[in-house]
């Protein structure tokens, strides 16, 4: 009986302990691990959401970029952080939801180790073609592909990355197949494919819009849920013909597992309000990046959802990285 009391009292403790520490944060600055280099899609987000949780959370939330590893090591420093609520991460797809599948050996679960708080907002990338390639939409250019299996190439910002993923998942669904060649970042493919080096890339709107602008590429549709706003007449992959496609180039928050429950509540209804507020939709949108956001619990789902169709993606194109 006296160990059941002991247990008890100790459960009594840090339960105690934990709402109280819930109650009172964040009484001192915040930082939130953007797991890429300054300047790219997941700082860009991080910074605008940052700036408006440092004024809602009463508390400076200072953006830390801690870049490698296609954005591993970032995610990595979170899941090993203290989980009292002061140190979040910016999460996106490539280390949360594919490289468990790429890698044989992680350093972290991304299930496990951490706790989703709200998705951020989608990258969007846009299937680009060479102007040579004499394909005016997505159907026409599978048809093209099917009667040239093995002879049209697609350039990524390297293996295991979405960009990579996007080409696999369109070879398996349109039946194709499209020769990946890596690259060290989406702006050298995009290099290429100006210069008929490659014939395809699914880049980033932000990297592929200037040579869009000027011709130099020919846009078939985006790779997303959803059109861009800034060009509501190209369609979707989906909705130009090849149904189930869809490549949302996500970001989010988490925070490391064991973080108390109000406090996770407490920041997904900042974040929420943050991403909802005009000026920062603009700023993103300005970038090629939609703002959305979600419950903690609709954001879970979501993750282990895509981390179950990229499991399979990478399975059947037989994709394996070092």
């Amino acid at each position: 009986m006296r160990a059941a009391a002991v247990v008890i009292s100790l459960f009594a403790s840090v339960l105690v302990s934990s709402i109280a520490l819930a109650q009172g944060w964040p009484t001192r600055p915040v930082r939130l691990i953007s797991p890429f280099a300054p300047g790219g899609g997941a700082d860009i987000t991080s910074r605008a959401v940052a700036q408006k949780l440092s004024i809602s959370l009463g508390q400076q939330v200072v953006v830390e970029n801690r870049g490698g590893a296609g954005g591993m090591i970032g995610v990595d420093i979170a899941t090993k952080a203290p989980a009292d609520g002061y140190t979040m991460v910016m999460g996106t797809i490539g280390p949360i939801a594919i490289n468990p599948s790429l890698y044989k050996k992680m350093t972290y679960d991304p299930i496990r180790d951490l706790i989703p708080v709200s998705q951020a907002a989608n990258a969007l990338n846009v299937l680009v073609v060479h102007p040579s390639l004499p394909a005016k939409n997505v159907k026409e250019m599978i048809v093209i592909a099917k009667a040239r299996p093995g002879q049209m190439n697609y350039g990524s910002s390297g293996p295991g990355a979405t960009d990579h993923l996007a080409g696999e998942l369109f070879n398996v669904l349109a039946g194709v197949k499209m020769v990946h060649v890596p690259y060290k970042g989406g702006a050298p493919a995009m290099l290429d494919l100006v210069s008929g080096n490659v014939q395809v890339v699914f880049s980033t709107v932000s990297t592929a819009i200037a040579a869009m602008d000027s011709k130099r590429v020919r846009p078939l549709g985006m790779t997303g849920s959803q059109r861009f706003e800034l060009m509501p007449d190209l369609p979707t992959i989906a909705q130009a013909g090849l149904k189930g496609f869809e490549v949302n180039n996500w970001y989010g928050i988490f925070l490391p597992a064991g973080t108390p429950k109000d406090i996770v509540a407490r920041l997904n209804g900042e974040v929420v309000k943050a991403l909802a507020a005009p000026d920062v939709k603009k700023r993103l949108l300005e970038a090629g990046i939609v703002a959305t956001s979600s419950s903690p619990e609709g954001f879970t789902a979501y993750v282990k959802a895509e981390t179950t169709k990229w499991a399979k993606v990478i399975k059947d194109a037989g994709i394996t990285v070092e």
